[in-house]
């Protein structure tokens, strides 16, 4: 089910297109300029071309940044999750009281909304109010 829940593949793929994209937009832009150093080019139409390809650069740049952002985001998650559950693992059957050990293994944090509003998070993402 973690493997389900956390994978990037998809997300991976995109990346691997939007970086292919990055480079040719990026020589693409390269050749313009060097086109425009060594030809005599209408600097008006030069500029329109210019500026069309800065701008799909940059779409596609930030497009990669949020594909990126969402591979590190299920990265983290299924490594929090892992951590958590074989902490889960080794705990004993039957919790009888309260130990140190069992609670950083097991919580992120505590928030404090108001004196009775107190949630706790797992290190799983889940919360609980008490």
């Amino acid at each position: 089910m973690q493997a389900l829940l956390f994978d990037t593949t998809e997300p991976e793929k995109e990346q691997a297109q939007l970086l292919e994209e990055t480079q040719v937009v990026s020589d693409m832009v390269q050749q313009a300029i060097q086109e425009n150093a060594r030809i005599a080019l209408n600097q008006t139409e030069y500029q329109k071309r210019y500026d069309s390809l800065v701008q799909r650069f940059d779409r596609v740049k930030t497009r990669l940044e949020e594909v990126t952002a969402e591979i590190q985001e299920k990265q983290t998650a299924s490594a929090n999750m892992g951590t958590f559950l074989n902490a889960f693992e080794q705990m004993p059957d039957a919790l009888t009281e309260f130990s140190l050990e069992s609670w950083h293994s097991m919580v992120d944090f505590a928030t404090v909304y108001s004196i009775d509003d107190i949630r706790f998070t797992f290190k799983n993402e889940q919360e609980i109010q008490a």
